[in-house]
């Protein structure tokens, strides 16, 4: 009832997803993303559990195919399941149960996999996958953005519109960007607006958090001052 892409950028190391759907907060549902490892999208009748199950079986060094094989082999629902995964090398498979409902079905690029299940036509999935391949050179979430885009102009959810969701993961054990529209009439559109924001107000400061590399970050008071003093904010940590 979804449809969704998982990439991998061997530029940054990025494994990032976004999913879109017309159910209510799909991106607490259906990505996962783990640094190091791999991307998962986990649909249609969701199992959640799937996701973890399948980067654990990556991070021991399972390619994509055998790490979903893994995990749904103790599935007894895995006929209603949807599944699609990327890893460290590229490398990506998806799954789509029997019992999926129609339009279902994913399509393969390099590092990148899209698929998606109820939808209006068999469009949806080439059209985001296209897009998203003729947006080489953009950073990976406004590539995703515009393959997510060209698939809701194809058709998108046979039902309609409600909620998309977008993850990216670097080096950290958290998302670098982490958007979610939950309910909305026009939810890609409104994703697209919070990216922009995360890209304006987010993304810059990124540089400056505790990291693995540098675990206390940017702790010098007068350059942490430094931005609301040039906003012309009356704002000082204390001394």
């Amino acid at each position: 009832m979804t449809w969704s892409i998982v990439t991998y950028d061997r530029a940054t190391g990025a494994f990032a997803i976004a999913v879109a759907t017309k159910n209510f907060a799909v991106g607490a549902t259906v990505p996962h993303v783990r640094a190091g490892v791999g991307a998962v999208a986990t649909q249609s009748i969701t199992n959640r559990y799937l996701g973890p199950a399948i980067l654990d079986a990556m991070a021991r060094g399972l390619a994509p195919d055998a790490a979903i094989a893994s995990a749904i082999a103790g599935d007894a629902g895995r006929g209603l399941r949807q599944v699609h995964a990327v890893d460290r090398h590229g490398r990506s498979s998806a799954w789509t149960g029997d019992n999926c409902v129609t339009w279902c079905g994913s399509a393969a690029g390099d590092a990148v996999s899209v698929a998606g299940n109820m939808l209006a036509n068999d469009a949806v999935v080439p059209a985001s996958l296209a897009a998203f391949t003729a947006g080489a050179g953009l950073p990976v979430p406004e590539r995703l953005m515009e393959g997510m885009l060209a698939g809701e102009a194809a058709g998108g959810d046979r039902r309609g519109r409600q909620s998309a969701a977008m993850v990216l993961t670097t080096t950290e054990d958290f998302p670098d960007l982490s958007i979610r529209v939950d309910d909305h009439a026009e939810p890609l559109p409104e994703l697209k607006r919070l990216l922009a924001i995360w890209r304006r107000d987010r993304a810059p400061g990124l540089k400056h958090a505790p990291s693995k590399a540098d675990p206390a970050g940017l702790i010098d008071l007068d350059a942490i001052e430094a931005p609301w003093i040039a906003r012309g904010l009356d704002l000082r940590l204390r001394r």
